[in-house]
């Protein structure tokens, strides 16, 4: 069953559209929140399409990324209590207690960290609003963060090209189900940690 192609096919249409721009930057944002795909998937087509931008589209989506993480942090930070019964539902109540924890163990360093990795992003601004992590340190950790990744990741696909596109094309479904069972097991280690 083919779940993870379809999804990259849609992309590679939003990243044709003449708004690509402005798509890439609110799914970042909305990625910081709420959303579930991580904008790399429509961050690389868009690279493919006009690598002499990769810079840009990897600007815009570090950019967005921090918008969103800061409503995440807001949220977290003024409104936990009126969201929780929306976490509790989509099953992070657990996960954020743990998180909450390392962060009030490594601050900067975790928010880092958090912001490179494919574990989903909206958990750790959200997390960093309601443990106190400054405004300042959550800023540079998820610009430094972000920002590595992104352009990271347009810089090798512009590197790369059209033959990094044909590897993609023919393993999507692999790198689909690896990161998902990479994001799965790191949620276990989490979880087993905990305890």
């Amino acid at each position: 069953m083919k779940i993870f192609a379809p999804i990259y096919d849609f992309c590679l249409r939003l990243a044709r559209h003449r708004h690509a721009p402005a798509w890439l930057t609110g799914i970042s944002a909305a990625e910081s929140v709420v959303f579930p795909i991580p904008p790399d998937v429509m961050l690389a087509p868009m690279t493919l399409g006009q690598p002499k931008k990769w810079w840009r589209f990897a600007a815009l989506c570090t950019l967005g990324s921090l918008a969103g993480g800061l409503i995440g942090y807001a949220l977290g930070h003024y409104a936990l209590e009126m969201i929780w019964p929306w976490m509790e539902r989509l099953g992070w109540d657990d996960t954020f207690e743990k998180i909450q924890a390392l962060f009030r163990q490594y601050g900067f360093l975790f928010v880092f960290v958090a912001a490179f990795t494919p574990i989903p992003y909206k958990v750790f601004t959200i997390t960093s609003g309601a443990t106190g992590v400054g405004a300042v340190p959550f800023i540079l950790g998820s610009l430094i963060g972000r920002g590595a990744r992104f352009f990271l990741v347009a810089g090798l696909v512009a590197w790369g090209g059209e033959k990094l596109e044909a590897v993609i094309r023919r393993y999507i479904e692999w790198l689909g189900w690896a990161v998902a069972i990479a994001v799965i097991i790191a949620v276990v280690w989490l979880q087993l940690r905990g305890h």
